[in-house]
Protein backbone atom coordinates (compact mmCIF):
# COMPACT_ATOMS: atom_id res chain seq x y z
CA UNK A 1 0.00 0.00 0.00
CA UNK A 2 0.84 3.56 -0.71
CA UNK A 3 0.15 5.94 2.60
CA UNK A 4 -0.45 10.17 2.41
CA UNK A 5 0.62 12.15 5.42
CA UNK A 6 -1.44 14.73 6.36
CA UNK A 7 0.56 17.23 4.82
CA UNK A 8 0.37 16.08 1.57
CA UNK A 9 -3.62 15.16 1.73
CA UNK A 10 -3.22 19.23 2.30
CA UNK A 11 -1.50 19.74 -0.63
CA UNK A 12 -3.23 17.53 -3.15
CA UNK A 13 -6.35 18.82 -2.24
CA UNK A 14 -4.98 22.57 -3.00
CA UNK A 15 -3.46 21.65 -6.20
CA UNK A 16 -6.15 19.64 -7.66
CA UNK A 17 -8.75 22.98 -6.35
CA UNK A 18 -5.87 25.54 -8.19
CA UNK A 19 -5.75 23.48 -10.89
CA UNK A 20 -9.43 22.64 -11.13
CA UNK A 21 -8.84 19.52 -11.20
CA UNK A 22 -11.85 17.24 -10.75
CA UNK A 23 -12.23 14.01 -8.27
CA UNK A 24 -11.94 11.60 -11.58
CA UNK A 25 -8.16 12.34 -11.65
CA UNK A 26 -6.20 10.27 -9.33
CA UNK A 27 -2.75 10.68 -7.77
CA UNK A 28 -0.40 8.73 -10.62
CA UNK A 29 3.07 7.93 -8.51
CA UNK A 30 5.73 6.03 -10.19
CA UNK A 31 9.51 5.19 -11.10
CA UNK A 32 11.63 5.61 -13.68
CA UNK A 33 15.18 5.37 -14.30
CA UNK A 34 17.69 8.00 -13.72
CA UNK A 35 18.77 10.73 -11.43
CA UNK A 36 21.82 10.47 -9.02
CA UNK A 37 21.18 7.48 -7.12
CA UNK A 38 19.73 5.43 -10.45
CA UNK A 39 15.75 5.67 -10.04
CA UNK A 40 13.85 8.61 -9.39
CA UNK A 41 10.02 9.42 -7.99
CA UNK A 42 7.47 10.73 -10.57
CA UNK A 43 4.41 12.24 -9.76
CA UNK A 44 1.29 13.71 -11.50
CA UNK A 45 -2.48 13.86 -11.87
CA UNK A 46 -4.20 11.34 -14.44
CA UNK A 47 -7.77 9.87 -15.10
CA UNK A 48 -6.92 6.92 -16.47
CA UNK A 49 -6.89 3.72 -14.62
CA UNK A 50 -4.46 0.76 -16.98
CA UNK A 51 -5.62 -2.94 -16.25
CA UNK A 52 -2.20 -3.48 -14.49
CA UNK A 53 -2.48 -0.45 -11.87
CA UNK A 54 -2.46 -0.85 -8.18
CA UNK A 55 -5.17 1.68 -7.46
CA UNK A 56 -5.13 2.52 -2.76
CA UNK A 57 -7.38 5.07 -1.11
CA UNK A 58 -5.72 6.86 1.92
CA UNK A 59 -7.32 9.67 4.21
CA UNK A 60 -9.35 10.14 0.59
CA UNK A 61 -6.83 10.62 -1.55
CA UNK A 62 -6.75 7.95 -4.36
CA UNK A 63 -3.95 6.78 -5.39
CA UNK A 64 -2.34 4.71 -8.50
CA UNK A 65 0.92 3.35 -9.51
CA UNK A 66 1.74 0.94 -12.05
CA UNK A 67 2.91 -2.93 -10.83
CA UNK A 68 6.58 -2.48 -11.91
CA UNK A 69 6.76 0.99 -10.20
CA UNK A 70 4.48 -0.93 -7.03
CA UNK A 71 7.76 -3.22 -6.59
CA UNK A 72 9.97 -0.45 -5.59
CA UNK A 73 7.28 1.71 -3.69
CA UNK A 74 5.18 -0.49 -1.63
CA UNK A 75 5.30 0.48 1.54
CA UNK A 76 5.53 3.75 0.91
CA UNK A 77 4.56 6.84 2.51
CA UNK A 78 4.11 10.39 0.49
CA UNK A 79 4.59 13.66 2.71
CA UNK A 80 5.01 17.21 1.57
CA UNK A 81 7.78 19.70 3.21
CA UNK A 82 7.66 23.43 3.60
CA UNK A 83 10.38 23.64 5.74
CA UNK A 84 13.59 25.34 5.10
CA UNK A 85 15.41 22.49 3.81
CA UNK A 86 13.24 22.29 0.33
CA UNK A 87 9.58 22.50 -0.33
CA UNK A 88 7.81 19.82 -2.31
CA UNK A 89 6.73 16.17 -1.70
CA UNK A 90 8.69 13.79 -0.86
CA UNK A 91 8.56 9.73 -0.42
CA UNK A 92 9.38 8.24 2.89
CA UNK A 93 10.46 4.59 1.40
CA UNK A 94 11.60 1.58 2.85
CA UNK A 95 12.80 0.03 0.10
CA UNK A 96 15.70 2.57 -0.84
CA UNK A 97 18.77 1.21 0.80
CA UNK A 98 20.26 4.67 -0.54
CA UNK A 99 19.00 8.11 -1.41
CA UNK A 100 20.52 11.19 -3.34
CA UNK A 101 20.70 14.38 -1.26
CA UNK A 102 17.66 16.28 -2.85
CA UNK A 103 15.30 12.86 -2.10
CA UNK A 104 14.40 12.85 -5.63
CA UNK A 105 16.34 9.64 -6.54
CA UNK A 106 17.39 6.32 -4.42
CA UNK A 107 18.27 3.07 -5.58
CA UNK A 108 17.49 -0.32 -4.05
Amino acid sequence: MITVSDKAKEKVEKLKQDSNINDSFRLRASVAGGGCSGLSYKLDFDDEVKPMDQEFEDKGVKVVVDMKSFLYLAGTELDFSDGLNGKGFFFNNPNASRTCGCGDSFSV
